[in-house]
C-alpha cells in the first residue's frame, strides 16, 4: 500500500521560511511528478508546484522567486522550500504524486497525503 506523509507545517512570521518535507512509501516501481498543492479556508486546492521526474519545474506565479521545490528520487522524497512567507500562504499544503505500481503501469496513479498546516501571521 502506497502513502504519502507530509512535515514541515507550522506557524511562521511574514518574511520567514519553511521547509515542507512529502515521504512516499510502500510498494511500488517509480514515481512519475510529485506535486504541491494548498488549500486556504474556503478557497479551492490549488497547484503551487511540481517536479516532474526529469526535473522540469512549474511554479504558481504567487510563489515564483520564493517557494522551490526539489525531490530526492532514492529516497522517495520532495520538498517544498518556502522563503519569504506571506499571510496569504496560510493553508494546508497537500503532497501529490503520480506513483507507477509496476514497470507497464506507465500512467500511474495519483496518490495524496492528508496535508501538513501553514500558517502565516502577519
Amino acid at each position: 500500500q502506497v502513502e504519502l506523509v507530509e512535515s514541515g507545517g507550522g506557524l511562521v512570521q511574514a518574511g520567514g521560511s519553511l521547509r515542507l518535507s512529502c515521504a512516499a512509501s510502500g510498494s511500488f516501481f517509480s514515481i512519475n511528478d510529485m506535486k504541491w498543492y494548498r488549500q486556504a479556508p474556503g478557497k479551492q486546492r490549488e497547484l503551487v508546484a511540481s517536479i516532474a521526474s526529469g526535473d522540469n519545474f512549474y511554479y504558481a506565479d504567487s510563489v515564483k522567486g520564493r517557494f522551490t521545490i526539489s525531490r530526492d528520487n532514492a529516497e522517495n522524497m520532495a520538498y517544498l522550500q518556502m522563503n519569504n512567507l506571506k499571510p496569504e500562504d496560510t493553508a494546508v499544503y497537500y503532497c501529490n504524486a503520480e506513483i507507477r505500481r509496476s514497470w507497464s503501469d506507465y500512467a500511474g496513479m495519483s496518490y495524496w497525503g492528508k496535508g501538513t498546516l501553514v500558517t502565516v501571521s502577519s
